[in-house]
């Protein structure tokens, strides 16, 4: 699970971006790694940059008409890009932002944790009630006010103990809550109503130890 933070929506140096392209193959823009569409059913690699042997551009980024028109894609009369984008098709950048190895290009932190064999989970924004990893900083952050001489030596030699400070039960149970937070949205509470429910749930859960809540056990099992 990830934190939906500005920092882990960066894309990899070489990812399929068109904002980093230019309309042609002069002046500035990024070496991005190959794309792919389709073409009578198969899938066809595509590389962004010309090859050595070019006569004009050798080793340079073809850019956005050049990429379009060797996949077929007409665009005479269009744009290159457009100062605010009315449609699907307005101008040649957005037409190539649909393409779908451009559509379909994921962040740099999915990319690692994809690789490694994992499922990457992106928690929800602003809403910190449903993402339980701020509440895992919130504490090392306190452990660090607390242990603080204000010194970088300092910090780096407690940032360790602070992350080690948590009990991986305190985590669990700052998660369960987040289901519980969630099943109150699920039943079309807004955030208020939802904010009673789990105050009174609260409240309640530790009345009795021979009896669990429904809900609790249904998130149990789940």
């Amino acid at each position: 699970m990830v934190d939906n933070s500005q920092g882990h929506s960066a894309y990899s140096e070489d990812a399929l971006l068109v904002s980093q392209m230019n309309v042609g193959p002069e002046g500035k823009q990024a070496w991005m790694r190959d794309g792919w569409f389709i073409r009578d059913g198969q899938k066809v690699s595509q590389s962004m940059i010309f090859p050595s042997d070019h006569p004009e551009h050798v080793d340079q980024p073809k850019g956005i008409k050049k990429v379009l028109a060797e996949r077929g894609i007409n665009h005479l009369g269009l744009g290159g890009k457009c100062k605010r984008c009315e449609s699907e098709s307005c101008c040649l950048k957005r037409i190539l932002e649909n393409q779908p190895d451009f559509s379909e290009q994921k962040s740099l932190v999915r990319e690692v944790i994809e690789a490694a064999g994992h499922m990457c989970i992106f928690l929800p924004k602003f809403h910190y009630e449903l993402n339980f990893i701020e509440y895992y900083w919130s504490t090392v952050k306190k452990y660090l006010q607390e242990h603080c001489n204000f010194t970088i030596n300092t910090l780096k030699a407690n940032m360790p103990k602070a992350l080690d400070f948590v009990q991986l039960s305190t985590i669990r149970k700052w998660e369960h809550q987040m289901y519980c937070w969630m099943d109150a949205y699920r039943s079309g509470l807004g955030t208020t109503d939802a904010q009673m429910q789990m105050q009174k749930f609260s409240s309640t859960r530790y009345k009795s130890h021979r009896c669990i809540p429904e809900h609790v056990a249904y998130a149990m099992d789940q």
